[in-house]
């Protein structure tokens, strides 16, 4: 085996061990999230140290269509791929002995390309670095399994349970309904296992086959590509067992939507000090800066913390979503949650992000709104202590504005990095313009003949 794979994490190691490495799945993450890259024999991955991918790939949408580059030129230069081998993890479901490793997207001088999710988070973490702090992420990963959809004109159904009877909603945290489907759950342990990862927890939420997967707390960029990961190996154990794992924020109609919360923390590198708390274990001037920041800049930021059509149907008052952005402890009707916790643990949950989301993007933005907070110095509103959900939005209602809201903060584009932020702006309207398009059921029902 060549000396490559050396430098990858133990997980992966154990998994190729005694057995013939047959594939390399060379990835990048691109603006949705998809993982984009080649598959190659592993005996030819040995032989190099990059490859090549169009740098077009972060101008593709959802939908496969191509946005219009915000520089005017349309030329496709390619990027430089270099491997990050502590990325490298089992791909456990493929018939052949297969690996997957994340790659760092470099230009022709050998700087970050800026329009690569990957790098506007590790963007994101450097600032926060300078000033001699690191940040800490703790995600939060809500998805529903459903049964096979092959017509995208049929409504989602829940999948059907091992009693025989399709899986059922209002049953939080019941072991009953997660064990209607646990044989897809013990894939996910076992895939997960294979990988190297960690969870802390499964659990079943409000929705029908709605299933949250808890992470345990750690670096930006590590636990975003493990988000990344889990997407993948979360569907391909549901395709085991006939039905399809969804990340959309409202894939069932009356259903609550699946959210990406996000507990935030920030340690003083020097002295490995939680800065959300005093040498008394009170909350600090920096901790209500951070949650001023969040509540000042994340209208500019649902742009990517919802980047779907789909995303605004879940910010609905009483189905688990906020509408605001007031602050509160322990209080989960408010978009900013302070959980229950020691000194040492103190946190701000930001509730705001769907499941859809691209995880370095939603880390990124997240943390950009936190950071610029701490840098500002201001106070927040004052806490919210009664159900936030009887109160004003401050959410934008559409895809469209909030593309407008991340336009006007200009230091949030700042921290993001503008280049990004023109090709996500360029992306989104065009999936936008796209939907604004196609005629629903709907408006055929109401209008067709009644207007």
């Amino acid at each position: 085996m060549s000396k490559w794979t050396d430098k990858i994490p133990e997980a992966a190691r154990e998994f190729i061990a005694g057995r013939r490495l047959d594939e390399v799945e060379c990835i990048v993450p691109d603006i949705a999230g998809v993982a984009r890259g080649k598959a190659m024999p592993a005996s030819k991955f040995a032989k190099q140290a990059s490859f090549f991918l169009p740098n077009s790939i972060f101008l593709q949408t959802i939908t496969g269509e191509w946005a219009d580059n915000p520089s005017g030129a349309f030329t496709e230069p390619d990027m430089i791929l270099v491997p990050d081998y502590d990325t490298a993890t089992a791909a456990p479901w493929t018939a052949d002995v297969t690996l997957q490793i994340i790659h760092d997207a470099q230009d022709a001088r050998g700087a970050p390309v800026p329009t690569s999710p990957r790098n506007v988070l590790r963007r994101v973490v450097q600032l926060y670095n300078a000033e001699g702090w690191q940040p800490i992420v703790a995600p939060e990963m809500e998805f529903y399994l459903v049964a096979r959809n092959i017509d995208p004109n049929m409504p989602i159904q829940p999948p059907m349970g091992r009693s025989g009877r399709r899986a059922a909603g209002k049953q939080a945290y019941s072991m009953s309904a997660v064990d209607e489907y646990g044989k897809v759950i013990d894939d996910i342990y076992d895939f997960a296992e294979a990988q190297g990862f960690e969870i802390d927890g499964i659990l079943q939420e409000g929705g029908a086959g709605q299933v949250e997967i808890n992470l345990a707390h750690g670096d930006p960029v590590r636990l975003a590509d493990e988000i990344f990961f889990f997407k993948r190996l979360i569907r391909e154990a549901a395709l085991r067992h006939d039905c399809f794992a969804t990340f959309m924020a409202k894939p069932i109609e009356g259903e609550p939507g699946s959210a990406m919360h996000i507990h935030h923390s920030v340690v003083d590198t020097k002295s490995g000090k939680n800065i959300f708390s005093d040498r008394k274990g009170a909350e600090t001037e920096a901790f209500l800066h951070f949650i001023a920041g969040m509540q000042k800049h994340l209208p500019g930021a649902v742009a990517l913390l919802a980047p779907y059509v789909n995303s605004y149907r879940r910010y609905v008052p009483d189905f688990a979503a906020p509408i605001n952005l007031e602050w509160g402890h322990d209080n989960r009707t408010t978009g900013l949650r302070v959980p229950i916790s020691g000194p040492e643990a103190r946190r701000l949950e930001n509730r705001l992000a769907g499941m859809d989301c691209n995880p370095y993007l939603g880390l990124a933005a997240s943390l950009a709104c936190g950071y610029l907070g701490l840098k500002e110095g201001h106070p927040p509103r004052p806490e919210c202590t009664v159900d936030a959900y009887n109160l004003e939005t401050d959410l934008p209602y559409n895809l469209g504005d909030a593309l407008d809201l991340l336009e006007e903060d200009t230091a949030l584009r700042d921290v993001l990095g503008p280049e990004f932020c023109s090709v996500y702006d360029s992306v989104k309207r065009n999936e936008y313009k796209e939907f604004l398009q196609v005629i629903s059921p709907w408006e055929r029902e109401h209008l067709l003949l009644n207007v």
